[in-house]
């Protein structure tokens, strides 16, 4: 699987983020989908990738750089058929090592408190992810459940 900066012009990006919204929007409250669309992702503080094998795009995750200590993952999202095949751990360490890089001392994340996003609060716990306060921009919100890591 090869991992790179995306420039989010392609169209296979786009189609990918578009499922990834429609997703988030069907299993959360319109106020608490955080979910960046293409736009919201275009911005100096995010860095985004995108994973692939061979001509085949497999999954894509960002970075918001909030200060020059906390990055906040963003956009994290496998394609459904290929989900459980490893993917999402290897775009999360890829993050990981990213985010070391640029100095940062912590990741934190907002996900959905909703029975269906356990499989992604599993994977980020698997990873040494801890549940924490909301943090940046984010409230108390009975639908979202934040975690951070220690980098």
């Amino acid at each position: 699987m090869e991992i790179k900066i995306d420039d989010l012009s392609g169209p296979e990006i786009a189609e990918l983020l578009q499922a990834h919204l429609l997703l988030m929007r069907s299993q959360s409250p319109a106020c608490s989908v955080h979910a960046l669309d293409l736009d919201g992702l275009r911005v100096p503080d995010i860095t985004f990738w995108s994973a692939w094998v061979d001509d085949e795009l497999v999954g894509c995750v960002a970075l918001k750089e909030h200060d020059d200590k906390l990055g906040e993952i963003k956009s994290m999202h496998t394609r459904k058929e290929l989900r459980g095949k490893g993917a999402a751990a290897k775009l999360l360490n890829h993050l990981e090592n990213q985010a070391r890089d640029k100095g940062l001392k912590r990741l934190s994340l907002e996900t959905g408190s909703q029975d269906e996003f356990g499989p992604a609060r599993s994977l980020y716990a698997k990873h040494g992810y801890s549940q924490c306060d909301p943090f940046a921009d984010y409230w108390d919100d009975p639908n979202s459940y934040y975690m951070t890591k220690v980098l």
